[in-house]
């Protein structure tokens, strides 16, 4: 692996992972009212974006740490609407 990829690929490891807690709270207190829907929402099309780019330049750490986010941003994205009061 070139050392810009093993960066690019650490980089998006925990960018990524930093968004694991975060879900796994608003799971198990089942309340997502401290969320922003709108800035969630902005965040998932930029990384849409950046996935889209990902692929279109076909940097797999891009593509990888992209399609995971975009998993749970969505992730949070649906419980802040599952959980409404």
């Amino acid at each position: 692996m070139e050392p810009q990829d093993l960066l690019g690929s650490l980089a998006g490891t925990l960018t990524t992972v930093s968004f694991v807690p975060q879900v796994w709270k608003l799971w198990k207190s089942r309340s997502a009212e401290d969320i922003s829907f709108g800035m969630f929402s902005i965040f998932a099309a930029g990384v849409l974006l950046w996935l889209v780019y990902g692929i279109m330049i076909h940097a797999v750490p891009i593509i990888l740490a992209n399609s995971v986010s975009l998993v749970l941003v969505a992730a949070i994205l649906v419980m802040k609407i599952a959980f409404r009061s």
